[in-house]
């Protein structure tokens, strides 16, 4: 048996809530918000998710205590991509990773609003737990994914590359792979991205919400207060889930970039993979272990900023008092 609560305010929860006050938020609404959120994260965030790529490729170690490849940490990585591409070169990618942002943040809050009240109105359980708002979440993100995946390739190929540039502009990109390669080729890295992104998505919005409730304010605190708790939590939710799929997430950069070697010599060694477990073995192999988080470091510090302020936008711009 479902309980409905009744609220003196608006609930700042993200996902349906029978005991908000007012009318529900649409999917439409929840597609916007999303998509405004994501846009603004992206443009925040693009030197970071530069700087974990470049690791992510590189075959040698990334080490500053035993130097072995052209980056060995987040300082000295960053001054040498400045000083050979310029400070442009932080935001390779950027139009795409932005269409990216936008369709991604669309689709999962979209899909997240519609599968949470689904769920409160045709199953006995509680739309706002955190166990409904794991699987929710993954399904959510799962969506997000089969729609994006074109533009996460595309995004990743423009941040891996150098100078001179293999890729002109999106559009010459487009062509280029689909002349080159062919269209499954957009597809690159969707096995491992799947078997990431539902324990991912799931485990931020399971996160966020055991996280609010820890940190549940007093019936005093104004509107800034909880906009700021949005972030802290979804800073919080990000870091989590990022560590625990991790490795998934490199597999897949190693595999987008599969046909794109000319562009990756003037880095270092390059490798060809026959598929994820081809992957997976032959880094281990070669790399070790560890190396399945090869750029953690950026990636948790991106991961705390885009999360967190991607729950902080959609909650500003879709609950008010």
């Amino acid at each position: 048996m479902q309980t409905h609560i009744s609220h003196t305010r608006v609930t700042d929860m993200v996902g349906f809530d029978p005991g908000a006050q007012g009318a529900a938020l649409s999917p439409e609404e929840a597609a916007l918000a999303g998509s405004a959120a994501g846009m603004v994260t992206r443009a925040l965030i693009s030197p970071l998710d530069v700087l974990k790529i470049r690791f992510q490729l590189q075959i040698e170690r990334v080490s500053s205590q035993r130097p072995e490849g052209k980056y060995c940490g987040l300082l000295q990585a960053s001054r040498c991509i400045h000083s050979e591409e310029g400070l442009s070169a932080f935001w390779k990618g950027h139009i795409p990773a932005q269409l990216l942002s936008i369709a991604f943040g669309a689709v999962q809050f979209a899909s997240f609003e519609f599968l949470t009240e689904v769920v409160h109105k045709t199953t006995p359980y509680d739309s706002r737990t955190a166990g409904v708002h794991f699987v929710c979440g993954g399904l959510a993100a799962c969506s997000a994914t089969v729609v994006c995946q074109p533009l996460d390739t595309l995004r990743t190929r423009f941040a891996a590359q150098g100078e001179p540039k293999v890729y002109i502009n999106l559009r010459h990109a487009v062509s280029t792979m689909c002349r080159s390669e062919g269209v499954l080729t957009f597809y690159r890295g969707l096995s491992p991205t799947l078997m990431a992104v539902f324990p991912y998505a799931g485990l931020q919005f399971f996160s966020y919400n055991i996280f609010k409730k820890l940190l549940a304010p007093p019936p005093t605190t104004g509107k800034m207060g909880e906009n700021l708790r949005s972030l802290v939590c979804g800073s919080g939710a990000g870091m989590i889930s990022k560590t625990m799929t991790y490795p998934f997430d490199l597999f897949k950069k190693r595999l987008q970039v599969g046909g794109f070697e000319v562009a990756r010599v003037q880095f270092g060694q390059v490798r060809t993979y026959k598929g994820l477990v081809d992957c997976m073995i032959q880094i281990a192999k070669e790399e070790g272990v560890q190396s399945f988080f090869k750029g953690l470091s950026p990636s948790l510090v991106k991961a705390a900023l885009s999360t967190g302020f991607t729950f902080f936008w959609n909650v500003r711009y879709t609950r008010s008092d």
